[in-house]
C-alpha cells in the first residue's frame, strides 16, 4: 500500500491505543462509523450504522393515535390558550400533558469487530494517527518481532469499513471475531469471512425517563410487517490461510498481508429510504451484507484505498482555513493541541475536524443525518437518545455545510424534513386544526413529529412547536450559498410552503391586533411569574415570532426566485406586518419574551433570542446597531462558559456582532482539556463547564457532536460573513490571530472566497462564482473599504488590500 500522507495533511496523533471509547479515532462514510481503538493485543473497531434505530416506522402514527385518544386535540388547544390568556399556569400546563406523546427513539451501536494476534505471539504498539484530510487511521505495531502496518478507513464508494494490514519480514497469525450488543440471532464463521445478524428493540426509553418498566423492548419477530433486523458481514482476502471455528470467529495463520471488509444491511435502510415491495428476510439482509463486502474485497486494498481518498479529499479539499503559520503535519493530540501551547494550531484543528466529522457522518443517500453524536455511539441508552433535539442541536450540527464548504453533506437533513413533512402533517391537522406539518422539541429516523414527555415533562422543553419552523432555514440556506433552482423548485419550496401553512394556522388574534403564538415557550428557559413561582407557558416568546419571520420571508424570496403565484403569499404578506417586533428590555437586553418577564436563570444556557443574531441575520450592529447592542448586553449576561454547543452558539454570535476578542476568548475555554470524570453527566445548568475528550469530540459531559460542528461554523464567522448582502472579510479577527489564510469559504449567492491576512490586515482577496445569478452585483467590504463586482459563473476577480482589483486576476488562489 502506498504512503497516505500528502505533504499539506494535518494528521492527529496518539502514541497509545484508546483505553475508551473517548479516546478512540472516529471514521465513517455517511451510513458506517467507526470508532478505532487500536492496539496490538485486542484491537478494537466498534462499528455504528446510521440506520441502526429502535422503534418502527408506525411509531409516529400510533403515537398521534394515542395522544388523540388521550384528549388532546383542537378543542382542548383552546382551552389551553384561554388559561394562558387568564394567566392560569398550572391549568395550562395541565392541559397540555394530553398533549405529549412517549419519547422519540434511540440510536443503537451496531457491533464490534476484535483483531487478536495469535496466542504466543510477543507485540509492542508504536502509536496511531488520524488523517483529517483523507480520513485514515494508520497504525504501526510489532508482533511476534515483525513489523506491521495498519490502515483503517470508511469507504463511501464501497460502502463498507476497511482494515489493510501489512507485515514486513515474516509473517503473523490473527483472529477475527464480530459481536454486539444488540440482540444476536446469527452468527457465523467460515473460510471466506464473518456474519452477524442481530436483531434491534421496537422500542427505546431514553436514559432520563425512569418510569419505563421495560428501557428496550425486543419483538419475537416482525411487527406489522416491519422485521426490526440487521446483518453484518466481515469478508478476509489474505495470502495466508483461513481456519474457521464453531463459535463464530476466524484466524489467518501465516499472513503477510490481508485486507477485511465491513458492510451491514438492515430493514431499517429499506424504511428509511422508502424501497417499496416486498421486504427481505433475514438470509437476504445476511447475503446483501455479505455481497456489499465481498465486491469491496474484490476491488484490493490499493484500489480499494485510491477511490476513497479521491472521494473525500475531493470533498474536504475545498475549503481550508489556516490560522497561524501552520496547517499541515503531523501533531500529537495530547501535546500539541489539548496543552493549550499553541491557540493557533488548536484553532485550525477544531475547523478542519468539524468538517472532517461532518463529512464522515452525512452523505447523500447514504441514510439518516448527523445526530447529537454524528453517527457514533457505543451505549444502549446514550444521553439524549442520541436522536435529532431540534430546538437547536440538529440546526448546529448543520451550521458548517454551506459557509465551508460541504453543501452536499445538507442533503440528508432535507431527507429528514421531507419524512417530518409526511409525518408531521397528521399531527397539524389531528391536534392543532391546522394545515401544512408540524415538529416539536425531538425527533427520530421515523420522523416523530408529537411532543415528547409521556404527559409529565416539562413544557419549557417538551411543548414547543417551532421545530420544523428552524429546520425549514437550512432549506432557504442551501440555496441561498448554492442558487440550486432546481433543488429550490422540487425540494425546498414543498417544505417551506407547508411549514408556512401551519404557521398561519398557528397564529392567533392577539388582544391588541397583533398575531400570537400560543402556547409559547423559550426553550429551554423559565420566566418568574407575579407570584415569583417560575413558569415557562405564555405567548409569542421572541424565537417563535424570529422564526415564523424569518420562515414567511424565505418563502416571500423562494417564490419569486421561482416565479411562483401561490395564494399562500398573499398570506403572508397580510401576516407579516402583524408579528411583533423584537423589543429591547427595560434592563437593555434583548427581550426573550413578548414581556419584559424576569429569567429564572438569567446565565441560561439557550440564548433563543439570539437566534435573530445568528443564524437568521435579522439583526447587525450595520443595520439594526441599537437591537444588536442589547444583543450584546444579552450576551454579556448570559455569561461565559457551560458546554459545548452552548459555547459555539456564542462564539458564533460574538463573532457576528464583531467582537472577536471574546470570540477568542470562548474559544480558549471550550477547548480545554476535560478533567472531571466524562461518564458523569453535569447538570444541564452549566453550573459545570465541559471541555474536549482525548479524540477531541466535544463534552459537557454527556458528549454531543453539535459543538464540534458549531466550532467549526463560528470560526468560518470570524473570518469571512455573507449575510445581509454583503460579503465581509476578516469581520471579527482577534488580534491574537494577526496570520492566516481561508480557501474556498463559502458565501451566499453562490460564491467562494480566498483570503490572505498578515500583521492582523488583509493582504489578498479574491471571489469565485460558482453558480447563482451572473447578474446579481457581489459588493464586498473590508473595514473602510467596500468594493462592488459583476461575474460570470466560473470566473474570478482578485482584490488588494483596500479591495483595489489586481492586474492578475485569474491567476492561482492563495495557498492554505
Amino acid at each position: 500500500m502506498t504512503h497516505t500522507h500528502h505533504p499539506g495533511d494535518l494528521v492527529l496523533a496518539w502514541p497509545r491505543p484508546a483505553a475508551d471509547w473517548i479516546e478512540a479515532a472516529p471514521l465513517g462514510n455517511g451510513r458506517l462509523g467507526a470508532m478505532v481503538f487500536g492496539g496490538a493485543e485486542h484491537a478494537r473497531f466498534q462499528i455504528n450504522d446510521s440506520t441502526a434505530w429502535s422503534g418502527t416506522p408506525h411509531g409516529p402514527a400510533e403515537g398521534l393515535a394515542d395522544v388523540l385518544a388521550a384528549g388532546a386535540g383542537p378543542e382542548r388547544l383552546e382551552e389551553v390558550r384561554a388559561a394562558i390568556r387568564a394567566g392560569d399556569h398550572r391549568r395550562a400546563e395541565a392541559l397540555l400533558m394530553s398533549f405529549e406523546g412517549p419519547y422519540s427513539q434511540e440510536y443503537l451501536p451496531f457491533a464490534d469487530l476484535w483483531m487478536s494476534p495469535a496466542p504466543g505471539q510477543d507485540t509492542e504498539y508504536h502509536g496511531r494517527t488520524l488523517n483529517l484530510d483523507n480520513g485514515v487511521v494508520e497504525e504501526r505495531l510489532t508482533i511476534g518481532g515483525h513489523t506491521v502496518r495498519r490502515l483503517t478507513w470508511a469507504s463511501r464508494p464501497a460502502g463498507t469499513v476497511c482494515v489493510a494490514v501489512v507485515v514486513e519480514g515474516g509473517s503473523i497469525d490473527l483472529r477475527l471475531e464480530l459481536s454486539s450488543p444488540l440482540r444476536v440471532a446469527h452468527r457465523t464463521a467460515d473460510a471466506t469471512g464473518l456474519a452477524l445478524g442481530v436483531e434491534l428493540p421496537v422500542d427505546g426509553a431514553p436514559e432520563h425517563e425512569p418510569q419505563v418498566a421495560e428501557p428496550l423492548r425486543y419483538a419475537d419477530g416482525p411487527v406489522a410487517g416491519y422485521d426490526p433486523f440487521g446483518a453484518a458481514a466481515v469478508k478476509i482476502d489474505t495470502d495466508g490461510q483461513v481456519a474457521a471455528d464453531d463459535g463464530g470467529t476466524a484466524t489467518v495463520h501465516g499472513m503477510t498481508r490481508a485486507l477485511f471488509t465491513l458492510a451491514t444491511s438492515t430493514s431499517a435502510a429499506d424504511a428509511w429510504s422508502g424501497a417499496t415491495g416486498q421486504a427481505r428476510s433475514r438470509q437476504q439482509q445476511l447475503d446483501d451484507a455479505a455481497a456489499t463486502a465481498a465486491r469491496a474485497l474484490a476491488l484490493g486494498a490499493d484500489k480499494l484505498l485510491h477511490t476513497h481518498e479521491a472521494d473525500l479529499r475531493a470533498l474536504l479539499g475545498a475549503t481550508a482555513l489556516r490560522i497561524g503559520p501552520r496547517r499541515a503535519g503531523v501533531f500529537d493530540v495530547a501535546t500539541d493541541v489539548l496543552s493549550g501551547t499553541d491557540e493557533q494550531l488548536t484553532a485550525t484543528v477544531m475547523f478542519q475536524l468539524g468538517r472532517y466529522l461532518l463529512a464522515s457522518a452525512s452523505r447523500p443517500d447514504s441514510g439518516p443525518p448527523a445526530n447529537l453524536q454524528g453517527i457514533w455511539n457505543a451505549d444502549l441508552r446514550p444521553p439524549w437518545s442520541s436522536n435529532y433535539t431540534i430546538n437547536i442541536n440538529t440546526q448546529m450540527n448543520y451550521w458548517c455545510a454551506e459557509p465551508t464548504g460541504l453543501s452536499e453533506c445538507h442533503l440528508p437533513l432535507f431527507d429528514l424534513l421531507e419524512k417530518l413533512a409526511d409525518t408531521g402533517g397528521p399531527v397539524a391537522r389531528q391536534l392543532y386544526g391546522a394545515r401544512g406539518w408540524v415538529a416539536h422539541h425531538n425527533t427520530d429516523m421515523w420522523g416523530w413529529a408529537l411532543p415528547v414527555g409521556m404527559g409529565h415533562s416539562s413544557p419549557s422543553w417538551a411543548i414547543w412547536m417551532m421545530g420544523g419552523v428552524w429546520l425549514t432555514q437550512h432549506v432557504w440556506d442551501h440555496y441561498d450559498f448554492t442558487g440550486d433552482t432546481v433543488f429550490l423548485r422540487e425540494r425546498g419550496w414543498p417544505l417551506l410552503r407547508g411549514c408556512a401553512e401551519f404557521c398561519l394556522d398557528w397564529l392567533v388574534d392577539g388582544p391588541d391586533g397583533r398575531l400570537d403564538t400560543i402556547p409559547s415557550t423559550s426553550p429551554e428557559n423559565l420566566f418568574l411569574s407575579p407570584e415569583g413561582t417560575p413558569q415557562s407557558l405564555t405567548y409569542s416568546s421572541a424565537m417563535d415570532i424570529a422564526l415564523i419571520r424569518a420562515l414567511f420571508d424565505r418563502c416571500l424570496g423562494a417564490a419569486e426566485a421561482l416565479g411562483v403565484d401561490d395564494p399562500v403569499c398573499a398570506e403572508i404578506r397580510a401576516a407579516l406586518p402583524r408579528l411583533r417586533p423584537p423589543v429591547v428590555t427595560s434592563g437593555g437586553w434583548l427581550q426573550e419574551w413578548a414581556e419584559d418577564l424576569p429569567e429564572q436563570d438569567p446565565a441560561h444556557r439557550h440564548m433563543s433570542q439570539m437566534v435573530m443574531v445568528y443564524p437568521l441575520g435579522q439583526i447587525d450592529p450595520e443595520r439594526t446597531p441599537e437591537l444588536a447592542a442589547a444583543a450584546a448586553q444579552l450576551l454579556d449576561r448570559r455569561g461565559p462558559g457551560a458546554m459545548g454547543w452552548s459555547w459555539a452558539w456564542k462564539i458564533a454570535l460574538r463573532a457576528r456582532l464583531g467582537d472577536g476578542e471574546t470570540a477568542r476568548s470562548l474559544l480558549l475555554e471550550a477547548t480545554r482539556p476535560f478533567t472531571d470524570d466524562p461518564a458523569t453527566n453535569a447538570p444541564v445548568d452549566g453550573s459545570e463547564w465541559g471541555g474536549l475528550l482525548p479524540n477531541l469530540f466535544s463534552t459537557h459531559p454527556p458528549f454531543q457532536i453539535d459543538g464540534n460542528y458549531g466550532f467549526a461554523a463560528a470560526l468560518a464567522e470570524t473570518v469571512v460573513q455573507s449575510h445581509g448582502g454583503v460579503i465581509r472579510a476578516l469581520p471579527a479577527l482577534p488580534a491574537a490571530w494577526p496570520d492566516g489564510s481561508v480557501r474556498g469559504i463559502r458565501c451566499r449567492g453562490g460564491l467562494a472566497v480566498d483570503l490572505n491576512w498578515r500583521a492582523g490586515a488583509l493582504d489578498t482577496l479574491t471571489v469565485r462564482r460558482l453558480g447563482g445569478d451572473p447578474d446579481r452585483t457581489v459588493r464586498v467590504r473590508y473595514r473602510e473599504h467596500e468594493a462592488e463586482l459583476t461575474l460570470n459563473i466560473g470566473q474570478r476577480i482578485r482584490l488588494g488590500a483596500s479591495l483595489e482589483a489586481t492586474t492578475d486576476a485569474e491567476k492561482a488562489t492563495p495557498p492554505c
